[in-house]
């Protein structure tokens, strides 16, 4: 009788990793992990809602593309896209969205949800649209957190949006990297360099990464939004809710009520 071979479990280690490798690694996890990622949080994140983030701060409520009224009729790029439940709240709103995601698996979800919505698979560094194409552009917790050079998806960001064009993107918050990843009590204590930039990479049995994570520092992030052209003009932090009482990774009700999980960062393109 054979006998089965599963894979090694990843060993999860602090180094460097280059662009392509982030890059590579991050479609392939995506691609992976969908189906869990949607079992496990598509009933939170709905259909057609717009979800900045695990504490559940609805754009609904807090209108940081701008009011929901005003949306009708504009061209708005959606970056790490997922299942595209955010752009089919903003078509709802009379926008004309895009839904853009690395991972063909993510994509795949978004075609089994449905909706009238253009999905198109591509890298958030190297946009496929003319300059100028968009009137806004957003992204919640999708390609940022993940790209060794966030400059650069910025720049490319800001080459398809119009001049007066808004960018929203949400990220893990800065300070939670010095904390475990972990939702209980045994979350609450610093066990690493705030200041230590080096990305959080799982890694197989071979040393290639399979799963990579990239901090910056909250001055890094703002440094970064104005290297990439834009001014920035709000810097959200999401309270947790009363109402909401899941937890999600290291996300929960006891960290939410402590020290922020998420980062919404409001900029403009002159």
């Amino acid at each position: 009788m054979s006998q089965e071979i599963y894979p090694a479990e990843p060993e999860a280690t602090r180094r460097d990793a280059s662009q392509a490798e982030s890059s590579r690694a991050s479609r392939g996890w995506w691609d992976r992990n969908a189906d869990e990622y949607q079992s496990d949080h598509g009933t939170f994140l709905g259909d057609d809602r717009f979800v900045w983030g695990p504490e559940g701060l609805d754009e609904a409520e807090a209108g940081l593309l701008g009011p929901a009224g005003s949306l009708s009729g504009l061209d708005v790029l959606e970056i790490g896209a997922g299942a595209a439940q955010c752009s089919r709240w903003l078509a709802a709103q009379g926008a004309r969205p895009v839904a853009l995601d690395l991972s063909h698996r993510q994509l795949q979800h978004a075609l089994r949800i449905g909706g009238e919505v253009p999905l198109v698979e591509a890298d958030a560094g190297v946009l496929p649209f003319r300059d100028g194409s968009f009137d806004l552009a957003c992204s919640a917790y999708g390609a940022v957190p993940f790209v060794a050079d966030p400059v650069q998806v910025f720049r490319e960001v800001r080459r398809v949006l119009r001049p007066g064009g808004r960018w929203v993107f949400s990220v893990t918050h800065p300070l939670r990297w010095a904390f475990p990843d972990e939702p209980g009590p045994e979350g609450l204590s610093v066990v690493a360099s705030y200041f230590d930039r080096t990305p959080y990479v799982e890694q197989d049995e071979r040393g290639e990464a399979v799963y990579v994570e990239h901090h910056r520092t909250l001055g890094d992030r703002v440094r970064d939004v104005v290297a990439g052209g834009f001014r920035l003009v709000d810097l959200v932090e999401p309270e947790w809710p009363a109402w909401n009482h899941q937890e999600w990774g290291g996300w929960s009700p006891l960290r939410g009520n402590l020290i922020p999980g998420t980062a919404v960062f409001v900029c403009e393109r002159d």
